[in-house]
C-alpha cells in the first residue's frame, strides 16, 4: 500500500507512525505532510528516515498514487483538502469531526460496525471521538445480548486528548504548583493540574459541549440504533494519556452481570478486569499505549432494573484515534486481497 499521514508531526500523527509498524501494516511508500512550521523535519519509519512534505493546495496531483491517507490535522484542513486528497482513489481515513455526521461518510469502529467501511462513496471514512470510540467497542457486547435504550456516560479525559502542547502544559503547571509559582494556563479553560474541569470544547445553546454532543450523535450512527438515548458529561483531569468512562446502560430485556462479564470478555477489542475483592479494575496508569478497551467494575445499576453499569478504560490516541483508523484500512486491505 501507498501511505499517507497528513499531520505527521502531532502526536496522533506520530502515533500513526507507530501503529503502523507495531500492526506490521503493508507500506511499500511513505509519505508524510505537514503545514509550513512542521515541513522539512524528519522521522524514522521502519529504520528509514522519512522527511515532511508540505500539504499545498496549489498542487492538484500531490496525492496521486496513495492508497490510504490518514488525516488528523484539524476540521478544517480536512474540509479544505479532501478534494485534492480523494481526487485520484485514494481511501481519506479522517479522524478530525469534520464528516462524522454527513449521511455519505461512513463513521466506523472496526469492532462494532465493519461493515460500514465498504459504503463510502465520497472515499472518506471517519474515525469517531475518541470517547466514542472506546464506548461503543464496550458497548457492542451488551447490545448484542439486548437493545440498548438509554446510555449515561461520565468521561474522566487525559490531557493528550487535547493535543501534546497540552500534555506539556499539565507538566509545566505541576512543576510551578510544586514551586509556588502561579501556573501557566494556555491549552485549558482553567488550571488542570491539581483540578478537575468539567468542560471540554466549546458549549452549546443546550449548554452541552460539543463533545458531549458528540457522543450523543455519534453513537446513534455507529450503533444504528437513532432511537438510542445518549447523555455524556465530559470532564477533563490531570492524566497525561487514557481517557476513562463510568458508563450506565438500561437493555430493554435484563441482562444479569454474569451475561455481562461473559459477554466482555468474549468482545473483540475488550479485555475484562473485574475482580473488586483483589482490587484490579483498568485504571489509566496501566493502560497507556496498549490497544484494547478494558472494563471493569461491572454491576447492576441500582437505579434501573434492567441497568448495567460499568467503567471503561482506554488509550485515547491509540484505539481512540490512531489504532482505530489503521484497523478501518486493514479492513478495506483484506477485503481487496
Amino acid at each position: 500500500m501507498n501511505v499517507a499521514i497528513v499531520g505527521a508531526s502531532g502526536a496522533v500523527g506520530q502515533e500513526f507512525l507507530r501503529v503502523l509498524e507495531q500492526q506490521n501494516f503493508p507500506v511499500d511508500t511513505l509519505r508524510l505532510f505537514g503545514s509550513e512550521r512542521s515541513t522539512g523535519r524528519t522521522y524514522t519509519f521502519r529504520g528509514n528516515p522519512y522527511t515532511v512534505e508540505l500539504l499545498d493546495a496549489s498542487q492538484p496531483d500531490l496525492f496521486a498514487g496513495i492508497d490510504i491517507a490518514f488525516v488528523s490535522a484539524g476540521a478544517g484542513v480536512s474540509r479544505a483538502f479532501a478534494p485534492q486528497i480523494t481526487a485520484h482513489g485514494a481511501v481519506m481515513i479522517d479522524n478530525s469531526s469534520a464528516f462524522r455526521m454527513e449521511p455519505d461518510v461512513p463513521l466506523v469502529v472496526p469492532e462494532v460496525n465493519p461493515q460500514d467501511a465498504f459504503n463510502a462513496p465520497r472515499g472518506i471514512i471517519a474515525n469517531p471521538n475518541c470517547t466514542t470510540i472506546q464506548m461503543v467497542v464496550a458497548l457492542k457486547p451488551i447490545a448484542d445480548l439486548s437493545p440498548i435504550r438509554r446510555v449515561h456516560v461520565a468521561t474522566y479525559q487525559a490531557a493528550s486528548g487535547a493535543g501534546a502542547a497540552a500534555m506539556d502544559e499539565l507538566r509545566l503547571q505541576n512543576r510551578q504548583m510544586e514551586a509556588g509559582e502561579e501556573p501557566t494556563v494556555e491549552r485549558f479553560a482553567h488550571r488542570l493540574a491539581y483540578n478537575v474541569i468539567p468542560h471540554i470544547d466549546v458549549f452549546m445553546e443546550n449548554d452541552y459541549t460539543r463533545e458531549e454532543m458528540k457522543m450523543h450523535q455519534e453513537t446513534k450512527k455507529i450503533m444504528h440504533a437513532p432511537d438510542l438515548q445518549v447523555s455524556a458529561t465530559c470532564v477533563r483531569v490531570p492524566v497525561m494519556r487514557a481517557h476513562s468512562e463510568a458508563i450506565w446502560v438500561e437493555t430493554e430485556s435484563p441482562v444479569t452481570v454474569e451475561d455481562a462479564r461473559r459477554a466482555f470478555s468474549a468482545a473483540p477489542g475488550v479485555v475484562l478486569m473485574d475482580s473488586p475483592a483483589e482490587m484490579k479494575y483498568p485504571m489509566p496508569k496501566d493502560m497507556s499505549d496498549l490497544d484494547p478497551v478494558y472494563v471493569g467494575r461491572v454491576r447492576a445499576d441500582l437505579a434501573s432494573p434492567n441497568g448495567i453499569t460499568f467503567w471503561c478504560v482506554s488509550d485515547q490516541i491509540k484505539k481512540g484515534a490512531a489504532l482505530n483508523a489503521v484497523q478501518i484500512a486493514q479492513l478495506l486491505l483484506k477485503s481487496s486481497s
